[in-house]
């Protein structure tokens, strides 16, 4: 697969190399949500280790629209695409080894103003692929969970996977978590009276190279602000903790769990030491990414309520189920800003 951008290059030949390492050769890997940045770089890993190590697989890219994913995807003869609403069925006739389930709603705006369709993407879509997987008899399924699964865990020291907060069921955005929450369990009674290979992988907020510049998560907004040379806005007070996780160190994870995850299991993916608040996030980007040539200013509007902000957490995860299999992130945080900032000036 050929590719442009030599911090993503570089990205797909780290994955590449793990996906060589892990033995995966001649498989069918079927992705939902393949225009998503998950499920994209997760198929473009897929694709440059073909070519890289003459693996011999596949991937059957599940795509709402194929004009889009053909944006996205070069031609390869080992691609193909499934087109549809996840929400209505998947319709493929083909086998299938594998299957990655990255479909859902990641736009917090839309969290509040459609939240019943955020709910009925996630909870219909996992069914359907649940569904799918049973039929196909896969050998592996990765459902792409979420951390705000969590909710608000009032926890001293670091949550692991069981420590579930409080999510307040009367808030329109809580479509978003709880229905997260309803697919992890779905998968687990999939796996318990049906049998089907599947496991969770909650990830932290995502980002590195393969996010496009307009994005409008928190990070985005504050790496545009180092390329455009402009001060960081907060628009709260900065006290939720973030976790995060650079991409391709996420992608190395989905890999390591569709060979060494445990049926029914829920994993836990990000980099412990990335975890800190939005303003220390903000003062690390002003320093450390741009050399103190910008400042972190607030400007906090009346009705932020409205933005679909996610309710300030205190939440700092613990990933050492996830590192029990063997996997390590390679990649801080100011690492992830740094060579996504590259990622856009190339």
């Amino acid at each position: 697969m050929l590719v442009d951008n030599p911090i993503l290059k570089e990205d797909l030949e780290y994955v590449a190399s793990q996906i060589s390492s892990l033995g995966f050769k001649n498989s069918i890997f079927f992705i939902t949500g393949a225009t998503g940045l998950v499920g994209s770089l997760f198929s473009m890993s897929i694709l440059y280790a073909n070519d890289k190590y003459a693996l011999g697989n596949k991937v059957i890219a599940h795509v709402r629209d194929k004009s889009k994913a053909e944006s996205i995807f070069r031609s390869s003869s080992s691609l193909d695409y499934s087109v549809g609403d996840i929400r209505s069925g998947i319709d493929y006739d083909g086998s299938v080894d594998y299957i990655i389930h990255a479909a859902s709603e990641t736009k917090s705006k839309n969290m509040v103003s459609s939240p019943v369709e955020t709910l009925l993407t996630t909870i219909e879509g996992t069914k359907n692929t649940l569904d799918f997987a049973l039929n196909k008899k896969v050998k592996a399924f990765v459902y792409i969970s979420s951390m705000e699964a969590f909710g608000d865990v009032d926890k001293q020291g670091r949550a692991k996977e069981e420590d579930l907060g409080y999510i307040d069921l009367t808030k329109a955005r809580s479509s978003y978590p709880e229905g997260k929450r309803a697919a992890e369990n779905m998968c687990c009674c999939y796996a318990h009276e049906y049998g089907v290979p599947v496991t969770v992988a909650r990830l932290a907020q995502t980002f590195g190279a393969g996010v496009g510049k307009g994005d409008t998560r928190v990070f985005a907004q504050f790496a545009r602000s180092v390329l455009e040379n402009k001060d960081i806005v907060l628009h709260s007070l900065g006290k939720s903790c973030g976790n995060y996780v650079y991409t391709a160190d996420a992608l190395t994870s989905l890999f390591l769990l569709l060979k060494k995850g445990e049926r029914a299991n829920i994993y836990t993916v990000c980099n412990e030491e990335s975890s800190m608040s939005i303003k220390e996030m903000a003062d690390m980007v002003s320093s450390s990414v741009a050399g103190n040539k910008i400042k972190v200013v607030f400007d906090i509007p009346d009705d932020a309520d409205k933005f679909g902000y996610a309710p300030d957490v205190r939440l700092r995860l613990d990933s050492s189920k996830l590192r029990s299999l063997g996997w390590k992130p390679c990649y801080s945080l100011k690492d992830s800003y740094i060579r996504l900032l590259e990622y856009w000036k190339n």
